[in-house]
């Protein structure tokens, strides 16, 4: 199979599958006695994307492989093809998800030590559902509290290939500028209501320590933490300053 074809069929892969593809799994498309070595695949791959670098898609390497994507100068104009608002987060949404990115593996109760106030279970449910955050094991101190990290379909989403390429504290100004990056055309209509309705100010409020709300139908969800006491929990290894830059160990995306 001359290397024309080849790229044909890697080029409609990647536009069919709708999720990112490894060069292993695109290696795999082809009968075994025309199929490609890696190396050939790979370089195909760049020539492809190399043909991409006027055009609006463009060929990106992510977390979990390869994916054919809008670049972000066009993406203004396709989202009008999506007619549903743009999803709004609330701060206290923004915050839990960076603490998490920045500071894992952390627990609910360093987040709200750091925060200083209670986590809505909302949002940690929310970001779980969403398959962005995970439970990676728990903390060996009193209670065992479950240890949270961020997942390879979290870094998919920010097109990232690894944690490493996370932008420095220091860059981020604000949390509401995540916001801007979190908007996407891609969610489906149920998403998009799940998540209006949960970044409301009522579902997303929060309560400082040591207040309690009034039971609702999440408040006991199995496994979830008892609400923290102010200083309860054991001090986080990093500074509790916001701007300051932390590890973030690759090891919690195994």
């Amino acid at each position: 199979m001359n290397n024309t074809k080849i790229k044909n069929v890697l080029e409609a892969a990647l536009l069919a599958a709708g999720r990112p593809l490894t060069v292993e799994q695109l290696q795999e498309l082809f009968d075994e006695h025309d199929r490609p070595e890696l190396a050939t695949v790979m370089d195909l791959l760049t020539e492809l994307g190399n043909g991409y670098q006027k055009r609006g898609i463009e060929l990106k390497l992510v977390a979990t492989g390869y994916r054919i994507q809008i670049r972000d100068n066009v993406v203004n104009e396709v989202s009008r093809l999506w007619q549903e608002r743009p999803i709004k987060y609330s701060r206290a949404f923004l915050e839990t998800l960076a603490l998490i990115a920045y500071r894992q593996p952390i627990t609910r109760g360093e987040i709200e030590d750091i925060r200083g106030v209670q986590v809505n279970p909302n949002i940690v449910r929310t970001l779980q559902e969403r398959n962005w955050v995970k439970i990676i094991g728990h903390r060996e101190v009193p209670g065992r509290p479950e240890l949270l990290a961020t997942t390879k379909e979290f870094l998919d989403y920010f097109n990232l290939r690894s944690l490493d390429e996370l932008p420095t504290l220091a860059e981020l100004k604000d949390f509401e500028s995540l916001g801007v990056q979190l908007e996407s055309p891609l969610f489906d209509s149920a998403a998009r209501a799940e998540f209006n309705e949960l970044s409301g100010s009522d579902a997303l409020g929060e309560l400082p320590l040591g207040e309690s709300a009034a039971p609702t139908e999440h408040s006991a969800e199995p496994g979830a933490e008892a609400p923290a006491e102010h200083g309860a929990m054991p001090s986080v290894d990093a500074p509790a300053d916001l701007n300051a830059e932390v590890s973030t160990p690759e090891t919690a995306l195994h």
